[in-house]
């Protein structure tokens, strides 16, 4: 790949959609994920709020309509530094009633001088997070997601990786550098993340008294539990038993807050399907990093060290599976959920499409004959839980391997298919 060639990137068609349709385009996500780069593709003009060198910037703040002037589509980069361009943006969409003039991206919300007017009718949103395995060019893409709603297709594909490369991969996580210059120490660039976050104490100038301590604590305490259904409570038990820090359910709701509006926790809700019987779902939320490598980084740990604790690389496995499930069910217009009882039946992931098509998925690092066999299984008891009188059956059933060589249906019709093959 040559220098600053632009990979392609999964929502380019959901970013042009919407700029055919709507004034402005708010391009949302953590820092370092693309949002700038995949934006620069498709504006004429832009500014870079953050660029110390542009002498402009000044008179911006004082009058931020300063910042609208260009061709368009303009991009306005890292908005959030002036939220009073958000109005103006606002303002001038309403004025000329012209789509695609702008873009704006941001790494965070603004907290203390929020926009005015919401901005509804006028902008749209696209969300966007480091890259899945297939737009990282890490997986062959042989096997379509979307195509697995197609009753009964065959499949056929082979994966190169076994669980060190699954490690491997981890650990570096989707971050567009980390991708392009292929560093040798890949947890390089996570661990920067995190020491720039945790010393960064206007990124939590709402919160009195913070503590890097116990923004670490906390940090260490998600990557632990990553992927499960986790409430506050139990975090709070959590830091206390592994660090001896004392933490309130207050602190660690206005840290989980701030790590909300800088984009780096995502969460899957639980799926409320109709059941054949009176069982009770679970509701609470499985929360996760936006990518797998801040789990890892946040444990201190590398790849050899996943390698040698099976159930925290079967966890932050799962969140990378997790990862690229919605980024691939976003863009074949379905959403992300996961289903537990208070039987204990659980199932790692369903995707719903918007024509009420679902299918479900359990994630399995290992490939074991055991492991396959009871994840099947699994996913028929599930199966058999439907009212299928009151929803439609579900058109797949999927066990997402990380090891796993070949993809291939099973006799009872469920498919096993290596995370190394799958795209959207």
């Amino acid at each position: 790949m040559a220098k600053n060639e632009y990979i392609p990137r999964l929502v380019d068609k959901e970013l042009q959609e919407k700029l055919d349709n709507f004034g402005a385009i708010n391009i949302i996500g953590c820092k370092w994920c693309g949002k700038t780069r995949t934006a620069k593709e498709f504006a004429k003009s832009f500014i870079e709020l953050q660029n110390p060198n542009d002498k402009s910037i000044p008179l911006i703040k004082s009058e931020p309509s300063l910042a609208l002037e260009g061709n368009y589509p303009r991009l306005i980069d890292e908005w959030q530094d002036i939220p009073e361009i958000w109005d103006a943006v606002r303002y001038e969409v309403d004025k000329t009633g012209e789509i695609g003039q702008f873009i704006l991206t941001g790494s965070s919300t603004p907290r203390k001088e929020k926009p005015k007017h919401s901005g509804a009718g006028r902008f749209a949103d696209v969300k966007m997070r480091p890259m899945s395995l297939f737009e990282s060019g890490d997986s062959n893409g042989e096997i379509s997601l979307e195509s697995l709603f197609i009753s009964n297709i065959r499949v056929k594909g082979e994966s190169p990786y076994r669980l060190g490369d699954i490690a491997y991969l981890c650990a570096r996580g989707g971050w567009p550098s980390s991708i392009a210059h292929k560093p040798t120490n890949p947890l390089l660039l996570p661990k920067e993340y995190l020491k720039k976050l945790i010393n960064r104490e206007e990124s939590f100038g709402d919160i009195d008294y913070f503590s890097p301590g116990r923004m670490q604590a906390l940090l260490r305490s998600i990557a632990r539990k990553t992927a499960t259904p986790i409430r506050i409570a139990t975090t709070v038990n959590d830091i206390l038993q592994n660090t001896g820090t004392s933490i309130t359910d207050i602190t660690v709701s206005n840290y989980l807050s701030v790590l909300e509006q800088l984009y780096l926790l995502e969460d899957v809700e639980a799926w409320s399907p109709k059941l054949r019987s009176k069982t009770d779902i679970r509701t609470t939320k499985k929360r996760f990093f936006v990518d797998p490598s801040l789990a890892v980084a946040s444990l201190y740990a590398n790849e050899n060290d996943l390698l040698s604790d099976a159930e925290t690389f079967g966890l932050i496995f799962e969140s990378m599976a997790l990862r690229d499930l919605r980024i691939y069910s976003e863009a074949i217009n379905g959403e992300l959920f996961y289903y537990r009882d208070k039987n204990g039946l659980e199932c790692d992931a369903i995707i719903h499409l918007a024509d009420g098509r679902w299918g479900a998925i359990e994630i399995k690092l290992g490939s074991a004959k055991e492991t396959i066999e009871a994840a099947a299984a699994s996913l028929r008891a599930l199966e058999t839980q439907i009212d299928t009188t009151a929803m439609k059956s579900p058109s797949f059933l999927m066990i997402l391997s990380g090891d796993s060589k070949y993809a291939y249906r099973r006799e009872d019709g469920v498919y096993v298919v290596p995370i190394g093959c799958l795209k959207p």
